[in-house]
């Protein structure tokens, strides 16, 4: 306690008392003590103190003192001229870009809210067999073992040696021409050692906070993957619905292509028409057909991504059944997720798995600085030994064999080549490059958020105006078929016609596709139902 208040009042009247105010120039902060601290140190090498000498209370007060003193001057550490100027950015202007719309937040079960079974099954079967992610939950692990090793800084390091060893002096050496010159002895040794190192800086904690912080940068980062994953799985997925959808349409069109070549064969055969003609709707059915094909190679192409996705070959792909993605959307409404929570722009902070991942990567950085600076200070610690110890092995459980020691030991660094300044220098860079890092994810979390609403409320807009074209659409097709049955049209405007609605239904496939796949997106942009939490 009487070091930290000394440590503290050097601390505040360094530059007014330390006689190196004019500033340190070399490692460590003790520069202009180089000399006398060459004295000091050797009087402070009793990392072994004798028990018995802990009698003598003016050595062992004048230990101590020194020890103070040490761990005072450290109040007049320079650390250079590193320092940074980056501040993680607030939100942005979004109130026009991200309204409040009294909507919710997805939660942990999304998937289920688009009521496919299918895509459940899919997006399970991802998280169990996704290399990516297995690669993510072994970096948390990673991390929490790397903590576990920084919280060990906190306590007492004990070990126990013990040894056996036959040895000769020898004949030639310093004890030449004395009676143990030339003898033979067994040298037999036992002790049980105890370091404590005092973290009187602060290192160790701040290590362990980094750690804690790394692991909790994992834990999001982890999230953040499995989020990605099945957002990808069902954007994928939605994609396929969309190509069983436009297939659909195109199937029909060959089928009414068809039936116009047949037409035109049949007016041709009549005298009512040209060569000309025939050969159009020809071409037009080859044409239609051609896309056909096309859309069948696209569904089982889109089938091999959704089986990479999990993990699994391309013959999982194609044991895909059609998805029933859009029977819950076949009007022009939205679907689960239509409007923004009230508080998307302040939640964004705490719900999305990379913003937080980033934020907690930018508390390690800072942590890291700490952990560096420390490192200008005099390490200060205790360590304690006994045990047994004698050349005569009958001897060795007797009393007279017991040997103590214990004492307060201070590493100091005088001269590291400027290393110590570099790494806080990298520290600086590192803490740097990691607000940058947030401030940017934070500014493309803010940017897709705001580009996914505005879409879906343009596709929402284009899916009504689309859906009263369909619907006159056909309302045309049942006239011109009515009119055919009674003899005022030929069979040639009702086919016409047919195409009108089949162009419209093309759109409202693609419509429906493409505001799926925007809501998907955005149970992304909100966080798919993640909310920070500590770590365990």
């Amino acid at each position: 306690m009487a070091a930290g208040r000394a440590t503290g009042q050097w601390r505040g009247r360094c530059r007014a008392h330390c006689p190196a105010r004019m500033g340190c120039t070399s490692d460590t902060p003790f520069a202009m003590f180089r000399g006398p601290l060459e004295s000091v140190m050797a009087s402070l090498a009793f990392a072994a103190f004798p028990v018995s000498r802990m009698r003598d209370a003016p050595r062992w007060t004048a230990s101590m003192l020194a020890a103070v003193t040490m761990a005072a001057l450290g109040g007049c550490a320079d650390f250079g001229a590193g320092h940074t100027t980056q501040t993680l950015a607030p939100v942005a202007a979004t109130a026009r870009s991200l309204p409040a719309e009294h909507g919710a937040w997805p939660d942990a079960g999304w998937v289920d809210r688009f009521g496919d079974p299918q895509l459940r099954t899919l997006v399970d079967e991802a998280v169990a067999g996704s290399p990516t992610l297995q690669a993510a939950i072994a970096r948390v692990e990673m991390a929490r073992a790397m903590a576990q090793g920084a919280r060990s800084g906190l306590y007492p390091h004990a070990d126990i040696q013990g040894g056996i060893a036959r040895e000769r002096i020898s004949e030639t050496d310093v004890l030449r021409g004395t009676s143990l010159a030339g003898k033979w002895f067994d040298q037999v040794h036992l002790s049980a050692g105890l370091t404590y190192d005092l973290d009187f800086w602060g290192k160790h904690r701040s290590a362990l906070q980094s750690a804690l912080s790394t692991v909790r940068e994992a834990d999001a980062e982890q999230q953040s993957a499995r989020l990605l994953l099945t957002t990808s799985v069902a954007r994928v997925y939605a994609r396929l619905a969309t190509l069983y959808a436009l297939r659909d349409v195109t199937a029909t069109t060959v089928a009414q292509r068809r039936d116009l070549a047949s037409l035109e064969q049949a007016r041709h055969a009549a005298g009512l028409d040209t060569q000309v003609g025939i050969t159009l709707q020809s071409a037009g059915v080859a044409s239609i057909e051609a896309e056909l094909t096309q859309l069948d190679d696209a569904i089982d192409v889109t089938g091999h991504q959704i089986a990479a996705l999990m993990g699994e070959g391309p013959d999982r792909g194609l044991n895909i059944a059609r998805p029933t993605l859009f029977a819950s959307h076949e009007g022009p409404g939205a679907g689960p997720f239509d409007r923004l929570p009230d508080d998307a722009r302040i939640g964004l902070l705490s719900r999305r798995p990379d913003l937080v991942a980033a934020r907690w990567r930018v508390e390690a950085a800072s942590q890291d600085i700490d952990v560096a600076k420390a490192e200008f200070l005099p390490d200060i610690s205790v360590s304690a030994m006994g045990g047994l110890t004698t050349i005569t092995p009958s001897d060795f459980l007797l009393g007279a064999s017991r040997a103590f020691s214990f004492g307060p030991s201070v590493t100091l660094p005088v001269f590291e080549g400027g290393k110590l300044r570099a790494d806080l220098h990298g520290r600086y860079a590192q803490y740097d490059l990691a607000v940058a890092d947030y401030n940017q994810t934070l500014a493309d979390a803010l940017r897709q958020t705001a580009d996914t609403v505005g879409s879906l409320h343009a596709v929402a807009t284009e899916r009504t105006q689309q859906a009263q074209a369909l619907d006159l659409s056909r309302r045309a097709w049942q006239l011109a078929t009515d009119r055919w049955h009674v003899g005022l049209l030929d069979q040639l405007a009702v086919l016409d016609a047919q195409t009108a609605v089949l162009e419209q239904q093309r759109q409202a496939a693609q419509l429906r596709g493409q505001q799926v796949d925007l809501l998907m997106a955005l149970v992304w942009d909100l966080g798919g139902g993640y909310l920070e939490k500590g770590v365990p």
